[in-house]
């Protein structure tokens, strides 16, 4: 746990606490302060120290707030002080002050990798028009900035001018930059690293993704879990039921019993200190801040403790396929040059013909094209038929016409044979999409795409069978290509041709078969299936609103490996959860027990209080550390 070295104050209390913890030591060996200058000296310590714990005692008294805390300490101290124990009175105080205060710190620590956020968030842009830093919140659409290397960007925008790298962890958690280039999207809260840009604004200050992450992630700290809930109620009663016992445990044995009265009152006061509720109050809200500082550092927005308690509890995460499992952006997969056309005239003459149209799957055979070394032929009469291809006549090849489409298109102008046909059916089998192409005479090849599956994908989908959850596919898409891509991954559990009301009812399905089912998908067309389930979660929402106000966890990038990560760490938090107020309640029960058959201690009472307390607070704070590591057999 990291601690305020340079805090005057907390310095100032370690000092107290040294100085007050030697004289009751020496009280112990025998070594006291002389009369009447006792009582005065632990004074001292105790309303320097503990002023505002007192008065807010004095406070609760008049108020009958018998289940404030602060009453409880005011008593201990006034009884500790009647029965001449003016060292263990001072003890009281300052450790009580010094867990207080390792609450304060833990929740502090905890939420060190929210607060990191804000503080990078730059306050003022290089407005180009006005030649001078302009305050962000005063800076419209539209207008264009000038951003140095090293400066972090200050609004959501688009590349006008000048190339960069980009570090985008503040978003996405990746911490390889990114190369961006007139056009490429920019993200404010993300650093310019070595390049000179000017950038064209796109969205106010307000509104950018990194206000949205920020905004959202404090609020976060309001959606309590269920766990934190009923701690905090059972706190308000369990105090004054304490206090209670505590007057019970006097009256009885003094006045009923006719015991020791001194002897009686020191075990109610120690009653008193040990019934604090400090380490079960801290033991949930410390573990849940150090579980969300560490998946928002990691590029996972999770909007909520409860959102943390419920991923630790599902057994089946469904998952859409395009944009979640796989890019969704086709790639070439298969390149079959037929009739002795050679793999460079299949790949440049369809290329050259592909590329005055803005269909993905001709993008896609233009890229492939170039990657393989072979500039698109010029064409020229290009001309497209709805729904069926396109038509173009080659410049490089002699002047021969170029037609590429469906095998259907093809059909109708050429002859096609069996061996062309098999091809496209065996494509299709395994999910791909033909691109069937003619240069005027018979079939010159065909050209297989496919959604391109991302490389993690598999290796996530399996770490999430090894923590025994479920994984289901939903997806629109064909029956055949969403088969094709679960073997790939490794699903067993696949449904196609699903639309965004089929996806929700399904969701409702997997929720009376499993309790607890988690819902992956992009956040748009997902929508109502993220919304039926127990937990939704959007894929590659940097830059997607929908995606950030739809889903109970945003994912800032398109990393699938980062959901069996999170379940994981969601996981731990609720066992380190569950160590945490078992092991409150345990060291408070025995100091009980031993209260009422009247062998309790107060200065060990008060010892072990604060020191479960410290133990809470770092056991809650390792969870900071916890990394995103797959481990196979786990």
């Amino acid at each position: 746990m990291k601690l305020p070295i340079n805090d005057k104050k907390f310095l100032f209390l370690l000092l107290a606490i040294t100085i007050v913890v030697a004289l009751e030591v020496l009280s112990i060996i025998g070594i006291h302060i002389p009369m009447p200058y006792a009582p005065f000296v632990f004074a001292v310590f105790i309303l320097g120290i503990g002023y505002n714990v007192l008065w807010n005692g004095v406070k609760a008294i008049f108020k009958l707030q018998f289940s404030n805390i602060n009453l409880l300490m005011l008593i201990a101290v006034v009884g500790a002080f009647y029965l001449k124990e003016f060292p263990e009175a001072a003890v009281l105080v300052v450790l009580y002050v010094l867990g207080e205060r390792l609450e304060d710190i833990g929740i502090e620590n905890s939420k060190s990798a929210l607060d990191e956020l804000v503080s990078k968030a730059p306050k003022t842009a290089f407005v180009k028009s006005e030649n001078a830093n302009v305050v962000i919140d005063k800076i419209a659409v539209g207008t264009i900035i000038q951003v140095k290397a090293g400066e972090m960007i200050p609004l959501d925008g688009k590349i006008v001018s000048g190339e960069t790298l980009v570090d985008e962890a503040a978003i996405t958690g990746e911490p390889i930059a990114k190369d961006k280039r007139t056009g490429d999207n920019l993200f404010a809260g993300t650093l310019n690293k070595n390049g000179f840009i000017e950038m064209e604004t796109t969205k106010l200050a307000v509104d950018t993704t990194f206000s949205k992450i920020v905004r959202l992630t404090f609020e976060a700290a309001a959606n309590k879990s269920e766990t934190q809930k009923f701690i905090q109620q059972f706190a308000k009663y369990y105090t004054p039921v304490m206090l209670a016992l505590s007057v019970f445990l006097f009256i009885i044995p003094v006045f009923i019993l006719h015991l020791d009265l001194n002897h009686w009152l020191q075990q109610a006061i120690t009653l008193l200190v040990i019934a604090c509720p400090c380490a079960l109050v801290i033991s949930t809200p410390v573990a849940i801040y150090a579980a969300i500082g560490n998946a928002s550092a990691k590029g996972a927005l999770v909007k909520g403790g409860k959102y943390i308690e419920a991923l630790a509890s599902i057994k089946a995460i469904a998952l859409d396929k395009t944009r979640t499992i796989t890019f969704g952006n086709p790639i070439v997969s298969d390149v079959i040059p037929l009739n002795g056309t050679s793999r460079e005239e299949l790949l440049a003459c369809t290329a050259g013909a592909e590329i005055f149209s803005e269909h993905p799957l001709a993008q896609a055979i233009v890229d492939a094209s170039r990657k393989e070394g072979f500039e698109p032929h010029k064409t020229e009469a290009f001309k497209s038929i709805m729904g069926k291809g396109a038509t173009a006549k080659c410049l490089v090849c002699e002047d021969e016409t170029i037609y590429v489409g469906k095998l259907d298109f093809i059909q109708e102008t050429q002859t096609i044979d069996n061996e062309a046909v098999k091809i496209v059916e065996q494509l299709s089998s395994q999910g791909k999409t033909s691109v069937v192409v003619s240069f005027g005479n018979g079939v010159a090849g065909i050209i297989g795409l496919m959604d391109e599956i991302k490389p993690d994908s598999a290796a996530a989908l399996k770490e999430i069978e090894t923590i025994n959850i479920e994984p289901v596919m939903l997806t629109g898409d064909s029956e055949k290509a969403a088969n094709y891509v679960a073997q790939q991954v490794g699903i067993k559990n696949i449904f196609g041709n699903m639309l965004p009301e089929n996806k929700a009812e399904k969701i409702k399905e997997l929720l009376q078969q499993y309790k607890f089912v988690a819902m992956v998908g992009d956040g748009i067309n997902d929508a109502p299936a993220l919304a039926q389930s127990t937990v939704g979660i959007a894929m590659g929402a940097a830059g997607s609103d929908t995606a950030i106000e739809t889903a109970n966890i945003a994912l800032m990038n398109d990393k699938l490996s980062l959901i069996p990560f999170l379940i994981r760490l969601s996981q731990k938090t609720l066992r380190r959860i569950k160590f945490n107020t078992i092991g409150a309640i345990a060291v408070k029960l025995i100091f009980i027990t031993l209260a009422f058959i009247g062998y309790s201690n107060l200065v060990f009472a008060i010892a072990a209080d604060v020191g479960v307390t410290l133990i809470v607070i770092l056991t809650s704070l390792n969870l900071m550390k916890f990394e995103n590591k797959i481990v196979s057999g786990q």
